[in-house]
């Protein structure tokens, strides 16, 4: 019985988290083949190259824009056979987190359920262009938020030394 107690205490003393998504919409979206025509002549090796952004806008007191930015460029030799950029947006209640938790919320989770619908956009447009179907392969962007931060915290340390220097 005491432990129910004290279990119950914890759960009052517990702040109220609330993680809501109120909206996912495609806020941009781009498509060149600058090649043309020229570029079906040619023999399919492609390279892929894959750039992620993302970025983050208070809208109101708990109500979070995040728009993920996918941009693909796939070249044939030196040349651009197609280029496809993405921007995948959510709307987002978070109340609650603070800090370090809401940096983490906002680019880990919300990145993680925008997505598989970037990835859907970038496909469609990729295959109504006439080039073969391109599914993106899935990230860990917890493991991306964690260097970021890392990378980050080796910036901050150096401009100390730079600044103990001077």
């Amino acid at each position: 019985m005491a432990e129910e107690q004290n279990g119950a205490a914890s759960n009052a003393e517990a702040p109220n988290v609330q993680f809501q998504m109120q909206r996912i919409y495609l806020k941009d979206l781009s498509f060149e083949t600058p090649m043309g025509a020229e570029v079906f002549k040619k023999q399919w090796q492609p390279q892929v190259n894959q750039e992620l952004n993302t970025k983050t806008a208070k809208i109101d007191e708990d109500l979070y824009e995040v728009a993920l930015t996918l941009t693909i460029t796939v070249k044939l030799e030196e040349e651009t056979a197609f280029l496809v950029e993405v921007q995948q947006a959510g709307l987002f209640t978070v109340k609650g987190l603070e800090g370090q938790q809401l940096a983490q919320a906002l680019n880990t989770a919300c990145p993680q359920i925008l997505f598989p619908y970037a990835r859907e956009v970038v496909d469609n447009a990729v295959t109504k262009g006439s080039f073969p179907a391109l599914m993106l392969p899935p990230i860990n962007f917890d493991a991306l938020f964690a260097a970021a931060l890392a990378q980050a915290q080796q910036q901050a340390e150096g401009a100390k030394e730079e600044q103990a220097e001077a």
